[in-house]
């Protein structure tokens, strides 16, 4: 009799931690598939984001700016652009105006990386 509490015990634990882990998996894939809806939709909005920024000219002025998604990835891009161009990049955390998974303006620049 024992061996089957055992048994049961064990079965409902299983049972709670797999209701858990469904309930935490739905919840991020909800926000995940709204971030993509909104991306599709091409529904502006403003958020900070990390950037890649390109700066030409005396005194250097930003030229061109794309959205990255980590520190990590940036840098490293950073690094192969300034390896194969002579312009100045930037990497950066900045408030901008995004639409479609792209940054539109950029409203101003909160920490250079």
């Amino acid at each position: 009799m024992s061996k089957i509490k055992i048994v049961l015990v064990f079965l409902l634990c299983f049972g709670l931690y797999k209701g858990y882990v469904a309930f935490t998996e739905f919840e991020i894939g909800v926000s995940d598939r709204v971030a993509e809806i909104e991306a599709n939709a091409d529904i502006e909005r403003q958020g900070e984001v990390i950037a890649l920024m390109m700066y030409l000219g005396d005194p250097p002025e930003l030229n061109e700016h794309l959205l990255v998604k980590n520190k990590s990835k940036c840098l490293e891009m950073k690094k192969i652009a300034e390896e194969t161009s002579f312009a100045y990049y930037e990497c950066a955390v900045v408030d901008a105006n995004l639409k479609g998974g792209k940054i539109i303006t950029i409203r101003e620049e909160l920490e250079i990386l």
